[in-house]
């Protein structure tokens, strides 16, 4: 099987996870622990939002036709503030006092700001003239009663509960999260709380994968790290595929212990992907088994955890209700001149810093995909096609936060 460009490869799991192949379940929660999760359920306004014509300003509320030649003296009615119902009409001459997100008065059509207004008694002198509608968010504007304003699918961040709140969901459905098991292999890797030989490494990759899982919508689930030994692999990877999803670390690459693919072929997976042109991960293994997603990914933590973001997050987060959607690529400048060799596309441990309008990239130092040292400092990878060789200081390049 040939290798993949990046887009090739990113297109053969969109492919696979199109539609899911098994049934989805959903679940209501308490809107408390909703955060992170995906909409399993359209949501409708229970009501106009706003349920009122509602004042954008502090101010006065008033006729355009009244104040078309300012200055103009008008007779203040009254006041009203946010909370409470406005109880004047507006006549011709006539203004309310009102307060931000308060019910704009029946008659009046405008609200000019404090700002531009002086009190002289009774009256009120406006010294600016506005159109009809100025400074007012019309009834319903923002949503209709009965119109939708979450679809299913959407992941439920701040803004999204938020909204929830507002529309009175204190219960609603997500979808459950997927369960990923994580296993990683090789005679090398011991436990996080042991104290390996001079030979060995701690599992890293499990916990970082789980972080990443999580991160993302799923719930992981830790396997026993799988020796080098066909039998005992194929074992963990069949227990490995109860879960609705697995993710394999190290044991991908061509070398003679290296008995992944093996395994996974014995097991029926059937196998989409075995290599793709980046750099860190070029040894990326992608098939199906049984409506699951399956993916080897490389064994060195930089390889893992950029292999992840770009390839496994985008199934996760389809088993998890989310629709297929872009990586969510920015372009900053490049704080010094970078240079790589074509035909790979690399995503390398960087920095985005800099105020708004002055963001920019700085490539961190790093002794290959094993160095996690560097990555620990980064917050983005930078993103160098496969299709260019050099850029100067200053030139725009591709961007991918983490």
């Amino acid at each position: 099987m040939s290798a993949l460009t990046f887009d090739q490869a990113r297109n053969v799991v969109a492919a696979q996870l199109a539609e899911p192949s098994r049934p989805r379940v959903a679940e209501t929660i308490p809107l408390e622990q909703a955060a992170g999760r995906f909409l399993a359920e359209d949501v409708f306004a229970d009501r106009d939002y706003p349920p009122f014509p509602r004042a954008a300003r502090d101010g006065f509320a008033a006729r355009s036709a009244d104040i078309a030649e300012p200055p103009a003296r008008l007779r203040v009615l009254g006041e009203t503030r946010a909370g409470e119902p406005s109880v004047f009409t507006v006549g011709e001459g006539e203004a309310v006092e009102i307060m931000t997100g308060a019910p704009c008065p029946e008659g009046a059509d405008c609200v000019v700001m404090v700002e531009y207004s002086s009190r002289d008694g009774d009256d009120v002198i406006l010294e600016q003239s506005l159109p009809a509608g100025r400074n007012i968010v019309p009834q319903g504007s923002e949503a209709p009663k009965g119109s939708l304003v979450l679809a299913a699918g959407v992941r439920l961040d701040y803004p999204q509960i938020a909204l929830l709140a507002a529309v009175g969901r204190s219960r609603v459905q997500v979808w459950r999260k997927p369960r990923v098991a994580i296993l990683s292999t090789g005679d090398e890797v011991v436990g996080v709380d042991q104290a390996p030989k001079d030979f060995q490494i701690r599992n890293s990759n499990a916990w970082s994968l789980a972080a990443q899982v999580e991160r993302r919508g799923g719930q992981a689930v830790m396997l026993p790290v799988a020796p080098d030994r066909l039998a005992e692999t194929r074992d963990l990877i069949r227990l490995g595929l109860e879960s609705d999803m697995l993710l394999l670390s190290g044991g991908v690459s061509m070398g003679k212990h290296d008995l992944v693919e093996q395994a996974l072929a014995e097991l029926g997976v059937e196998i989409h992907i075995t290599q793709v042109l980046i750099q860190p991960g070029k040894p990326l293994v992608f098939g199906m088994a049984g409506g699951r997603p399956v993916f080897g990914l490389p064994g060195n933590p930089i390889s893992t955890m950029v292999t992840f973001e770009i390839f496994a997050r985008l199934a996760l987060e389809r088993l998890a209700g989310a629709p297929v959607s872009p990586l969510p690529f920015v372009e900053a400048r490049l704080s010094r001149d970078f240079r790589h060799k074509p035909v790979l596309t690399r995503f390398l441990p960087a920095r985005l810093v800099g105020d708004y309008g002055e963001a920019r990239v700085e490539p961190i130092q790093w002794q290959g995909s094993g160095d996690l040292a560097s990555i620990a400092k980064s917050n983005c990878f930078l993103v160098a096609s496969a299709d260019r060789e050099s850029w100067q200081a200053g030139d725009r390049i591709g961007v991918l936060p983490h």
